[in-house]
């Protein structure tokens, strides 16, 4: 298998892109520590796979709006691994609604801490993991950043929201920067709204080959398979991002 023996953590894997990357890379060899708010929907997603593959998936609880959960969550793995070779930042909090002031101070808070300082602090507690690997990369799925993209659900998103993947794409220019000279590769996904299709098997049932689905949007295999693509380039190659267009 094209991975066997990566290691790769993956957050926000309860669901759509997270499930759909933990799903792809354990079928491809790997083995995935992934994350969600907590232990019993990680777990989930870890009971949905078929074959050996389940077994090449590890489920931990990580609210990563909390600090605490993001050290514990880095030394559990580093209880199971003297390394990390890919750091994927997925999980974000989804924040709807266009009514600034009708949306509670703790839920505005909550989704910046958990998408920009839980971005920043994931790499900052899984860096020396990431510096044990000879191949170290981190991929942060930005997704949609700017109010004038497609949107992720209906309402389109709060402005905490936006702020917060603002702040994190920031955050993964100078990161890119700051990291090269040590071999740390860092890029981003920049997608607009896909189509979520749920991989929980061998086989992704329903997507198209050439990576369109039926709604013509873009599919998760196809952003699956672009990090596969910069993952597997030679280590003197460094892609600091993937910009998509919308169809």
């Amino acid at each position: 298998m094209k991975f066997e023996n990566l290691r790769v953590v993956v957050t926000g894997a309860s669901r759509s892109f997270g499930r759909a990357l933990a799903v792809g890379f354990a079928h491809l060899g790997a083995e995935v520590y992934v994350s969600a708010r907590t232990v019993e929907a990680a777990e989930r997603t870890r009971a949905e796979v078929l074959g050996s593959a389940r077994d090449r998936i590890h489920a931990f609880g990580c609210d990563l709006s909390r600090p605490a959960e993001i050290r514990e969550f880095a030394a559990r793995v580093g209880e199971h691994t003297d390394r990390v070779d890919l750091l994927v930042n997925n999980g974000a909090r989804w924040l709807d609604g266009m009514d600034l002031e009708a949306t509670s101070d703790a839920e505005i808070v909550e989704t910046i801490e958990s998408t920009a300082g839980g971005t920043v602090l994931m790499v900052k507690h899984f860096l020396p993991l990431l510096r044990g690997s000879l191949r170290p990369d981190i991929v942060n799925m930005v997704a949609v950043r700017d109010a004038e993209g497609a949107s992720a659900a209906p309402g389109g998103a709060h402005e905490a929201f936006w702020a917060a993947k603002s702040a994190q794409a920031g955050f993964a220019d100078i990161l890119a920067r700051r990291l090269r000279p040590s071999g740390v590769r860092v890029f981003s996904l920049f997608p607009p709204d896909f189509s979520t299709a749920d991989p929980r098997f061998a086989e992704w049932d329903g997507i198209d080959p050439g990576g369109v689905a039926a709604d013509d949007k873009l599919t998760t295999q196809a952003l699956f398979e672009c990090i596969v693509y910069a993952v597997e380039q030679p280590r003197d190659c460094f892609i600091r991002s993937f910009h998509f267009e919308p169809r």
